[in-house]
């Protein structure tokens, strides 16, 4: 799918004021998407994890953050590359950029917390996930809030025929990786956690 996406891309009319850089929203706003959708199976898994104590909901909150961070670079990187042909400048302390900014932050705090936090971080951390969870309707609706260079939400629903397709395929072809790349990292820290008990075995 994502190597189909572009050969829908070209042949998808683009914004009149912006020209072909304005292209860039069939991969921009997608990522953001799926970055949101990642955030929330993060903090819902935290949130099991808190209350239930479940590995495995925890192991999908570890493999979800990471997701979320690899994302939220992806739209750190494109909405910048789009903003310097739009507004003119690469960045602007907006109410979405700034609230993506935090947001992305609280993710990457998430994972210096597992990987440095010591005994208890892992319930501290889910914690954090469950905040940025939170978050995200925030990020969603600073738009519609404040005045602020970003569109409004209403932007997506009343895309012209001509650029919904591109656009909600290439946000299945997000989802479809997301879900994949999930699953595999969810395994892997699941072989990670046997492995370690392994070697706690050895040692004693």
């Amino acid at each position: 799918m994502f190597a189909y996406a572009p050969f829908m891309i070209v042949r998808a009319p683009y914004e009149t004021t912006m020209g072909p850089i304005s292209r860039i929203f069939y991969f921009h706003a997608p990522s953001g998407m799926t970055m949101f959708l990642s955030a929330f199976v993060c903090g819902i898994a935290s949130a099991i994890y808190l209350f239930s104590r479940r590995d495995g909901a925890d192991r999908v909150a570890v493999a979800a953050a990471e997701l979320t961070a690899i994302l939220g670079i992806i739209v750190l990187v494109t909405g910048p590359l789009w903003a310097r042909k739009a507004w003119g400048v690469w960045w602007e302390w907006e109410p979405r950029l700034t609230s993506s900014l935090v947001l992305w932050l609280i993710f990457v705090a998430y994972l210096l917390l597992r990987r440095y936090g010591g005994p208890g971080s892992d319930r501290l951390a889910a914690g954090v996930a469950v905040f940025g969870m939170v978050n995200v309707p925030f990020v969603y609706w600073s738009v519609n809030l404040w005045r602020t260079m970003h569109p409004k939400t209403t932007v997506v629903p009343t895309l012209p025929p001509g650029m919904r397709g591109p656009f909600w395929y290439s946000f299945v072809a997000f989802t479809l990786l997301y879900i994949i790349t999930l699953h595999l990292r969810t395994r892997l820290e699941k072989r990670r956690a046997e492995l370690e008990v392994l070697y706690l075995a050895l040692e004693e």
